[in-house]
């Protein structure tokens, strides 16, 4: 370790980051995973592969990646696909706004670039749901673009390269950053690789997670927070807000052997998807009776699901659950029924898409 500690940079130094690309290449050639998207990096693999990996583990991804390229191969069958197999494909993996996005991008490139995906970062730019890290890693992977594809692994193993504690989260940091590295791109190959290399380094040894494996890093010899033992103190982001909660009573409705499903809304969290009926607030029996009946359901008998924790990015929903057996209509429950979807276990299974935060309560069936 260093005796002497230097000023810390508030933007990254350049000097280091301009001796680190041969080292993380050859480390890259030998250390690679492989991953399903990498073996054939085309415009399209390349895109579906970053949208799932917003938000998501590699290891998580492998399976929805394979299942989704065997449905929807190619860009027009993304285009053409109906809203609900898109989001029952999707199911899983959240933020469900991704695959909306997807679609709606696959229609414009359609429509308006003759079915190629285009290759150049600003007209990517131009699609739904592709910001400058997805345009860079399209155009780079895809294209050889000398472009860098600056996400959190970068940011991360960039800032701790250098000592910058800019905030992270902030437009200007990752914008710097990107200028900073471009300079050590260009056109071809080359690119594709450092990219890969960047990420690839972020997610196995400079882990965002827990202690960075100093020890296996080709960049070791290079880095300030290292060198000085603080990697822990990056890389720099301002405070979260802290996320509201609500309290649920969440019911599973069966007649038979049908279970109650309702669409959500068109707008807000989880927009289009199909969930479990619910209520504010945690219920006593007795009031989920009530709350039944004046709905014009005439209910059999109510039993006790374990209760469910799920975490969204600004809410979180603390969840009481009751399996609730119904009888017969009553004579205003036709009415009531036409807000509801009756749908069988091989409905639920395959067609409809239903978040994971009402998955817990599926799970005994």
């Amino acid at each position: 370790m260093s005796d002497h500690k230097p000023e810390e940079n508030h933007l990254p130094n350049t000097a280091i980051l301009s001796s680190v690309s041969e080292p993380l290449l050859r480390w890259y050639k030998n250390r690679a995973r492989v991953l399903p998207w990498r073996e054939e990096p085309s415009a399209y693999r390349v895109w579906i592969s970053e949208i799932m990996l917003q938000q998501t583990r590699v290891a998580a991804v492998i399976a929805y990646f394979e299942r989704f390229l065997s449905a929807l191969p190619d860009v027009a069958s993304l285009a053409a696909v109906s809203d609900d197999q898109l989001m029952k494909l999707w199911q899983g993996l959240g933020y469900y706004n991704r695959a909306r996005n997807l679609k709606k991008a696959a229609q414009i490139v359609v429509n308006e670039y003759h079915g190629q995906i285009p290759l150049e970062f600003h007209e990517l730019l131009k699609l739904p749901g592709i910001g400058r890290y997805t345009a860079a890693a399209i155009s780079s992977i895809a294209g050889g673009a000398p472009f860098p594809a600056v996400d959190g692994n970068v940011l991360r193993v960039v800032t701790r390269l250098t000592l910058c504690r800019e905030d992270i989260l902030k437009d200007r940091t990752k914008r710097h950053i990107e200028e900073t590295l471009r300079p050590l791109y260009t056109k071809g190959p080359l690119s594709s690789m450092l990219n890969q290399a960047w990420m690839e380094l972020g997610a196995t040894v400079c882990i965002p997670n827990g202690a960075p494996h100093c020890a296996h890093c080709p960049l070791a010899r290079f880095c300030l927070a290292h060198d000085n033992d603080c990697t822990a103190e990056f890389p720099i982001k301002q405070a979260k807000k802290k996320r509201r909660r609500e309290q649920l009573t969440v019911l599973l409705l069966r007649r038979g052997d049908k279970i109650a499903l309702r669409q959500r809304g068109s707008k807000g969290l989880l927009a289009g998807l199909y969930e479990l009926p619910h209520l504010p607030g945690h219920l006593r029996v007795k009031e989920i009776f009530s709350a039944l009946a004046a709905r014009g359901f005439s209910v059999a008998e109510v039993r006790a699901l374990p209760p469910a924790h799920h975490v969204f990015t600004h809410i979180e929903w603390d969840m009481t659950g009751f399996q609730v057996a119904l009888r017969a209509k009553m004579s205003n429950d036709q009415q009531i029924s036409n807000h509801l979807i009756w749908a069988s276990m091989e409905d639920i299974l395959h067609r409809y898409s239903i978040p994971a935060a009402f998955q817990y309560f599926l799970h005994d069936l």
